[in-house]
């Protein structure tokens, strides 16, 4: 499945019995000598009485991810799609807590994200006291970012012209950074208007540019929110296609609404 060409690979483990090693994801998520994703997503019985499901996100080396906005919209569309549910609103966990999903008569699917965390102990990153923004600097540019947390964590950095930016070549400095100890997501945002930005991400994990991350899309918003750069209702465009975030501001939660997209149903033999 994809969520605007941010792909995965989704396996069941609700009526399959299957225990993965690090080796088996691995070469899973092999574009050469496996399927091929940027994350696999693992659909296991429910950890809680009231949730649907859990899931389970593993980025190709190895490393088990907290949050993904586009997988958990694929995990919903996946988990209906299977015939384990009739029911539209769904509740599921992750490594990053519980999530609540709509999925729409659209075929899109909204998720309740949770509510965002910017203390830089939340990300973790190195800094006296929290602020809107920080300076840091790498390859002898310096930039300012802002931090969010979505239960995984997020670099944010505002730029004139995307077309500009070294995405791969920035993100794998700023994951380097002795700032940031253990890396994050690096969102670029560009600005169009109060309701509508640009914006390319480098993952963490996957370590390079993916098309898409939803809950990249919502920390670039809240973000540009927070500096009083964006309304309350943003669209995000992302080179496949778009995302709708909307954040009332703080203490409420954010919502994240975009499509859910299947490719293929098949058998891997390990």
């Amino acid at each position: 499945m994809h969520g605007l060409g941010n792909d995965f690979v989704l396996l069941d483990l609700i009526t399959q019995n299957i225990r993965l090693h690090t080796a088996h994801i691995k070469r899973i998520m092999d574009r050469h000598f496996g399927i091929g994703c940027d994350q696999l997503l693992l659909i296991e019985p429910p950890s809680r009485p009231k949730a649907h499901f859990y899931y389970r996100i593993f980025n190709p080396d190895g490393h088990e991810a907290e949050q993904c906005g586009n997988g958990a919209r694929c995990a919903a569309r996946f988990f209906y799609d299977l015939g384990l549910t009739d029911e539209t609103h769904l509740y599921a966990d992750c490594l990053a807590g519980p999530i609540e999903l709509h999925l729409e008569k659209d075929n899109s699917v909204t998720v309740n994200m949770g509510y965002p965390k910017f203390n830089p102990k939340d990300i973790p990153f190195l800094a006296s006291e929290e602020a809107l923004s920080y300076s840091i600097t790498i390859d002898k540019t310096e930039l300012q970012v802002s931090l969010v947390s979505l239960g995984n964590p997020h670099l944010v950095i505002i730029v004139q012209d995307l077309e500009t930016v070294p995405v791969n070549k920035w993100g794998a400095l700023l994951n380097k950074h002795p700032h940031l100890p253990t890396g994050a997501n690096v969102e670029f945002m560009q600005v169009i208007d109060r309701q509508e930005i640009q914006l390319r991400v480098y993952e963490r994990g996957v370590e390079r540019e993916t098309l898409a991350c939803g809950s990249g899309a919502s920390a670039a918003m809240i973000a540009g929110h927070r500096l009083n750069l964006l309304d309350n209702a943003v669209n995000v465009n992302f080179q496949m296609g778009k995302l709708h975030v909307h954040w009332e501001g703080p203490g409420t939660p954010v919502y994240m609404r975009g499509p859910a997209t299947g490719v293929f149903v098949g058998k891997f033999r390990l």
